[in-house]
């Protein structure tokens, strides 16, 4: 979310947000659709195994369609993909980006 912050606080415009976003999603005052979604990626994210039939059935209750569906599925596996690489290769953020978050981070707080 590090990274990915940076783009969502200027995106939305809502630092606050995107810090409840950070601490804890489920606290965030969220749509009925955005909150299924971010379950649905926790869930396929930290335990994919558990995934069945009825949380895809959960999405489509809150408006999302098929094609909805396979890209939240396909985006969040696609991150899962990166980030173990990364971590798998020790990758780690440049200081200079860093630095570029921290700055960022000032300027949206004021």
């Amino acid at each position: 979310m590090t990274h990915h912050g940076e783009g969502l606080r200027r995106l939305t415009r809502n630092p606050a947000l995107v810090a409840q976003l950070k601490e804890d999603y489920r606290a965030a005052p969220l749509s009925p659709a955005d909150r299924a979604m971010l379950d649905y990626a926790a869930k396929l994210t930290r335990e994919p195994w558990t995934v069945r039939e009825g949380d895809v059935q959960a999405l489509r209750e809150t408006g999302f369609s098929d094609a909805d569906i396979l890209d939240i599925a396909q985006v969040t596996a696609y991150f899962a993909y990166v980030n173990r690489i990364a971590d798998g290769l020790g990758v780690a953020v440049e200081a200079e980006k860093w630095e570029e978050i921290r700055v960022a981070q000032q300027s949206d707080s004021q």
